[in-house]
């Protein structure tokens, strides 16, 4: 009987896209404290802001539309939706994410 073996697996590239993608970025956004005023809480993460970005349906927005939360917050950011979210802290997250991206050292890498 003839020996029979499998074809070679597939190798397959992930697709990034390095206009959407900036770790760097991320990693700078994560080193401010949490966005919301008087939250000294942390760990910091970055949190993206989907409303009014470059995101859609099953598609994360880009890391120029990110901002730094504490999980606590970020965790509320999802669970209560960003338009009652900005309203509970007074909040302009779009506006935010838009101070991030310009001050940033990354901000040539971003799209802007």
């Amino acid at each position: 009987m003839a020996s029979v073996s499998l074809p070679p697996r597939l190798v397959r590239e992930r697709r990034t896209n390095p206009a959407r993608s900036c770790p760097a970025h991320r990693a700078w956004v994560r080193k401010h404290r949490c966005s919301v005023p008087g939250c000294l809480a942390g760990p910091i993460e970055c949190a993206h802001v989907r409303t009014g970005t470059d995101g859609g349906i099953a598609l994360k927005p880009s890391d120029r539309w990110t901002i730094s939360l504490c999980r606590a917050h970020h965790a509320e950011q999802h669970q209560i939706g960003e338009p009652a979210f900005e309203i509970r802290y007074g909040l302009d997250l779009v506006a935010l994410a838009e101070v991030f991206a310009r001050r940033s050292p990354h901000r040539r890498v971003l799209t802007i």
